[in-house]
């Protein structure tokens, strides 16, 4: 891989490694059992200020396309999140989510033509076992409309990175307008199912406002940024490698905000993520020259040579 598609890589990372904040933010500073409106707050004010930002619609096909995008990389996924969130303990669901890779892995050989090499499946399987160790209790019960959820929702965020690096942009579109139409799109999704589900938002603190707000602007707006960023300039497998370090992120940030001990066997469970986010990330896959198709994004955007986890 290039330098400058390190570059690129590092960049992208910083996403996952926000979006490991969300478990804190949300069950220290926001009112509970609202995953919908959760989601809804995330996604949608981000989406219409970054339509208000850039000034740009779909055009033509585009529509049906960003619905899709939309439905898949945020209303879906983020429903699903928080469903298997809530109704799976010990960290099930982030063992769930670390499935991506390998899904994303397999969509990309017919869709964009990225073979994974051998590397990149055992590195796929590592980081499963890896983030396992790192969140999973001996205590952890398993929960079916959890498991269905956390299952569902990795392979709906797998199907939305492939094919967002499969569509690429219209032309002269950038990132940060691509960014505002899924997060509209997936934003005026989540809000009828949120009014219909949980009814009306309940009075909402200082506290809960601040949180809503870091989840709106860093988490989703600049994180899904970078995120469609590196997507339309990487793999798409290399890109959903770096999931892997949305649950070793959130371990981390609750050792050190709520001085949540660390095991050596998580320890353990850390390393062998990051090393297998490294190593997936950086060697996994080759590209057949054409085997991507119905990209609009120039070729110089394109890197022959990994997200979410």
């Amino acid at each position: 891989m290039l330098p400058t598609s390190r570059g690129t890589l590092a960049l992208t990372a910083l996403a996952p490694l926000v979006w490991g904040s969300t478990y804190l933010v949300t069950t220290e500073y926001l009112p509970p059992d609202r995953p919908l409106l959760t989601a809804t707050l995330r996604a949608l004010p981000a989406g219409l200020v970054l339509l208000a930002v850039t000034r740009r619609l779909p055009k033509g096909g585009w529509w049906w396309k960003v619905a899709l995008l939309g439905t898949l990389n945020i209303g879906l996924f983020l429903a699903l999140l928080f469903v298997a969130a809530y109704r799976l303990p010990g960290g099930v669901a982030g063992v769930l989510g670390a499935v991506q890779p390998l899904l994303a892995a397999g969509l990309a050989i017919p869709l964009l033509g990225e073979r994974p090499g051998g590397r990149a499946l055992l590195a796929g399987l590592a980081g499963v076992f890896g983030v396992a160790l790192v969140v999973l209790k001996a205590t952890a019960q398993l929960d079916t409309i959890g498991v269905l959820a956390g299952l569902a929702g990795a392979g709906a965020m797998a199907v939305g990175t492939v094919l967002t690096k499969r569509w690429g942009r219209p032309e002269g579109v950038g990132p940060l307008a691509m960014t505002g139409w899924q997060l509209t799109a997936g934003g005026l999704l989540l809000l009828p199912a949120a009014l219909l589900v949980e009814g009306m938002p309940p009075a909402l603190t200082g506290t809960n406002l601040l949180g809503y707000l870091y989840l709106a602007v860093p988490n989703t707006l600049v994180a899904y940024w970078l995120w469609f960023r590196g997507i339309g300039k990487l793999p798409a497998s290399s890109v959903a490698f770096l999931g892997l370090l949305s649950p070793v992120s959130a371990t981390a940030i609750g050792w050190i905000a709520l001085d949540q001990a660390l095991t050596p066997v998580q320890l353990l469970g850390m390393a062998i993520a990051l090393g297998s986010t490294a190593v997936g990330a950086l060697f996994g896959t080759r590209v057949r020259q054409t085997g991507a198709r119905g990209t609009a994004t120039p070729t110089s955007q394109k890197v022959a040579s990994r997200v979410h986890g």
